[in-house]
């Protein structure tokens, strides 16, 4: 760590070293938590030692070499610049030391053991040197009286051999002085500790310094408080940094509010700042060094550390840790201290979830499927909430235990409740493969598939063939028998859906499920499936009564129940009411996706597509923040149906699309057909067939025919081919979409009104006759619909003389017009601007089409725009025709009237009375043919005074 956030302790340590060096020897207790900077400052105090002609031996304790007799003090004494002789003695005196304490076992051939100490010199151990007897271990001979016992492990030196070690130390400092370093002493071997406890006492007045650092003093035990009771030995703290160093050391890499981030996330740990700061400057957004930093510490710590910190990464909290690992509570949570004081926990937990995570990703496979499995059984036995014990159980890969599957399953079910789809789809694929009962795995694999289906209908296609087998063997129930038709129906299997809605049939009694799911299926099937109605099991009128045993299911059974009305019965208000209330009371949980779609579809085809859109737009985004990627599609879909009723074929296009990139389209199943058919609709509107080609080519599943989307995909087609200028195959796919509607008692005109879109083909092709039969009955079929009365009038016009167009087409665009169908709208202007033309009323069809082009330029409908005369760049051929008509008084009052002044600002600018406009307006609106001011030609607004 820089020294500018380590001044003061620096200070201290040179202040002594400088005693030292005037022949006052000083010893220093450098502590601190890890990762304060202790290594750091004693490399800077070494590295500055030169300077001051001092010589610097330095030593690292480690705890792979702990249990090595003299190894510290091996690397200071071998790191020493020695004369030859005084060498040769400190090695034999090594040696000899190294073959009495070396403990049985570890010695080498011959007798001889090595090892490469900390700077990296080879040294011999044993009773034998590297060749030949035995070395002279100096003047104090082999042996002599002992030193007191080490106060850690009872054992004795021989104190002759001590002193003997020490003095080539001492007499070292005679010619210059030494500052002797060791690192990490609480690592040292215990000889070489108290060979160094031995020279601390008699350093008082020679040239030595001694710095020793350790973590916590204690470490040491007795030996630390003998040394404390030197006169010459201090203690030198260090700390983690305060808020304000960090700010310092980030200062020109990161603002206040960043560094403030950091200090929270490392409590002033020196270490895991430095490894934030280069991940910031490494633009590491993953905190990869910042892992790494935390794996460092942990493998710095003391003893259980590492074990107690995984135990805690795995749990997430420190109080259930000792009873995980089976320890002690007060050594774990002396552990646990340790690591707060480190600056990894904060209140037993992990400062930040990049550690936590760091300390997971560091366990080995084996370690880490033990640890959860050990952690769901006591969290389990705690009464933890069940998605803390299926977590375990997940992570484990094990739910073996009677109560891991009850567990696993209520798991599911909060998280499908809360959103958390992918987690509930991970307990329940655990839950399948664990479970060995046949009739519950069926109910399991029945939860997937309802799971699954939230984000892609096509991923549970797998569990389709098990949940048949399951209700083969009669391991199925009922109501999940239901769910396994409807979901057999949507992948096109309609054999098999067939199946098992007979062995429905077959069944003696229905539980109370069975009978609800079967209530709302009846209606389901009516709606979506008409052609598989008469395979359901017939309920009675108790059944269907008592069906609805929860205010969800009666939501379900009445908003179904309202789409079959709209399909059936048309536009209808009670229906438009109950959908709207419906959808009040609704939201996108576990099982209302069917209710929410069914009354969306219910209230646009009830001719009320303007309230159906805000709470469709609503619903989506709902559905896009749970994270439910196929209920978005679904509703996207719904938004496109929405979008071509109110006129608006590019934002129809846009949401078709949406739909089919969030599902897939050979996920779509069967009700591909409804996106498919809008996207179709849509290309037609907007004239661009060589682009929604594509749509119309590509292949479609066969059952699809036999459902409401086929009935989609046929309309969607035929007008496609109707706007290519292919009448007869418009045709054809018109009519086989019309025999379906009235085979299934679904035409209405709102969903599909099919007779316009035929007598257009048939008018294409010349049988006038037939084509106006069709418009009559779509006409007596229109359920009160402005908006399909409107756009029959406009068809029925084309097989009227030409006399009666005019009139027929001005009805049109009114009814339209209250409709909300801009589409539809500009193509009856369209219709009229040429009908005036043809009667020689060039004026009015010139004012007429400036308003049909502004429509079908906002629906970018071009292919519309594109058959409308020019009447003149910004309405000036208009005006040009209108110049003899007005007088000048008149001119001036329609120009500002036409710029939206209201008949007294008018008067007021021209001052003239309120009268007096009103009068020149009249006989403006009779001269131009209008009959309101926002029929006023533009061009009049450049010729105002």
């Amino acid at each position: 760590m820089a020294e500018d956030v380590q001044r003061h302790e620096m200070a201290t340590l040179r202040e002594l070293l400088d005693e030292a060096v005037a022949g006052r020897g000083r010893v220093a207790m450098v502590t601190g938590a890890i990762a304060t900077g202790k290594s750091a400052l004693l490399h800077g105090l070494a590295e500055g030692a030169l300077d001051r002609g001092v010589l610097s031996l330095t030593a690292t304790g480690s705890r792979a070499e702990g249990a090595l007799p003299l190894g510290v003090l091996s690397q200071l004494v071998l790191g020493a610049s020695l004369s030859e002789r005084n060498h040769s003695a400190a090695l034999g005196l090594l040696r000899e030391g190294i073959r009495r304490y070396l403990p049985a076992g570890r010695s080498g051939q011959n007798g001889q053991s090595s090892r490469t100490g900390q700077n990296g010199r080879t040294v011999l151990t044993g009773q034998n040197g590297p060749a030949g007897p035995a070395d002279p271990v100096g003047p104090m001979g082999p042996a002599g009286p002992a030193l007191p016992a080490d106060p850690a492990s009872g054992e004795q030196m021989d104190v002759l051999l001590v002193d003997a070690l020490c003095a080539v130390l001492l007499e070292l400092s005679e010619r210059c002085p030494l500052l002797i370093v060791v690192d990490d002493l609480h690592h040292a071997d215990r000889a070489s500790r108290l060979c160094l406890s031995h020279l601390a006492r008699r350093i008082a007045y020679a040239r030595i310094m001694l710095v020793f650092s350790m973590p916590d003093p204690h470490a040491l035990g007795s030996l630390h408080a003998e040394m404390l009771r030197q006169p010459h030995c201090r203690t030198v703290r260090l700390g983690h940094l305060s808020l304000g160093e960090v700010t310092r050391l980030a200062a020109g890499d990161a603002g206040v509010a960043t560094a403030a981030r950091w200090h929270a996330l490392t409590g002033g740990n020196r270490l895991l700042v430095d490894a934030l700061l280069e991940d910031h400057r490494a633009g590491d957004g993953r905190g990869e060094r910042y892992a790494e930093a935390v794996l460092a510490c942990l493998h710095r710590a003391e003893g259980g550390s590492p074990r107690v910190a995984r135990a805690l990464a795995v749990l997430g909290e420190a109080g259930p840790v000792s009873r995980l690992l089976g320890e002690n509570d007060a050594v774990t949570a002396k552990t646990v201290q340790e690591l707060t004081r480190a600056g990894l926990l904060e209140g037993g937990r992990f400062r930040d979830e990049a550690a936590r995570s760091a300390v997971l990703a560091g366990l080995d496979d084996h370690e880490r499927v033990d640890l959860h499995r050990r952690a769901a059984e006591l969290t389990y036995h705690d009464g933890a909430p069940a998605p803390v014990v299926a977590g375990h159980l997940l992570r484990a890969g094990h739910a073996g235990e009677p109560w891991a599957l009850p567990i696993l399953e209520e798991a599911a079910a909060r998280a499908l409740r809360q959103d958390g789809v992918e987690s509930a789809i991970a307990y329940l694929m655990l839950a399948l493969r664990s479970c060995p009962d046949e009739r519950r795995r069926a109910r399991i694999a029945t939860t997937l598939v309802r799971a699954k289906w939230r984000i892609d209908p096509g991923t549970p296609a797998g569990q389709l063939a098990e949940l048949t087998e399951a209700l083969r063997r009669g391991h199925l129930t009922g109501g999940d028998a239901v769910v396994l038709a409807k979901a057999l129906l949507w992948h096109g299997h309609a054999e098999a859906a067939r199946d098992v809605l007979g062995h429905l049939r077959r069944l003696d009694e229905l539980d109370r499920d069975a009978v609800a799911e079967l209530a709302v299926a009846h209606a389901w099937f009516r709606s979506s499936f008409p052609s598989f109605l008469p395979h359901l099991p017939a309920l009675t009128d108790e059944q269907t009564g008592g069906a609805a045993h929860s205010l969800s299911a009666d939501r379900r059974t009445e908003s179904a129940d309202a789409l079959v009305r709209a399909l059936t019965q048309g536009p209808l208000p009670e229906t438009a009411a109950t959908a709207e209330r419906i959808l009040r009371g609704s939201r996108l949980d576990e099982m209302s996706m069917d209710t929410v779609e069914s009354a969306l579809l219910a209230l646009t085809y009830t001719g009320r597509a303007d309230l159906a859109a805000p709470w469709c737009d609503s619903f989506i985004a709902e559905a896009a923040s749970r994270r439910a990627p196929s209920r978005q599609a679904r509703l996207s879909a719904i938004r496109a149906e929405i979008g071509l009723r109110r006129g608006d074929p590019a934002a129809a296009a846009a949401d078709a699309q949406r739909a089919l990139e969030l599902i897939p389209p050979d996920s779509w199943g069967v009700a591909v057909g409804g996106p498919l058919g809008s996207l179709l609709l849509a290309g037609a509107a907007m004239g661009r067939h060589e682009e929604f080609l594509p749509p119309v080519n590509r292949p479609v599943p066969e059952a699809m025919l036999e459902t409401r989307f086929g009935l989609q995909y046929l309309y969607g087609k035929g007008r496609f081919h109707l706007a290519a200028g292919q009448p007869r195959q418009a045709l054809r796919d018109l009519r086989l979409c019309g025999e379906l509607m009235g085979e299934w008692k679904l035409d209405s005109a709102e969903f599909i009104a099919w007779r316009l879109d035929a007598a257009q083909a048939l008018v294409a092709l010349g049988e006038m006759e037939e084509a106006r039969r069709l418009v009559e009955e779509q006409l007596t079929r229109s359920g009160g619909s402005r908006r399909v009365q409107g756009m029959a009038l406009r068809v029925l016009a084309a097989t009227a003389e030409k006399r009666h167009r005019v009139i027929l087409l001005r009805q049109s665009a009114d009814l339209l017009e209250d409709g909300g169908d801009r589409y539809e709208l500009a193509r009856s202007l369209i219709d009229l601007t040429e009908a005036y033309h043809a009667a020689g009323e060039f004026r009015r069809a010139a004012m007429l089409s400036r308003r049909a082009r502004a429509l079908a330029q906002g629906c970018q409908a071009g292919v519309l725009s594109r058959a409308l005369p020019d009447g003149g760049e910004g309405g000036e051929g208009v005006w040009a025709g209108t110049r003899p008509v007005l007088s000048d008084a008149e001119r001036r009052v329609a120009a500002l009237a036409a710029d939206g002044y209201s008949n007294r600002e008018v008067a007021a600018k021209l001052f003239i009375t309120v009268s007096t406009v009103e009068q020149h307006l009249t006989r403006v609106y009779r001269k131009l043919s209008v009959t309101r001011r926002g029929d006023l030609p533009e061009g009049l607004t450049r010729e105002r005074i």
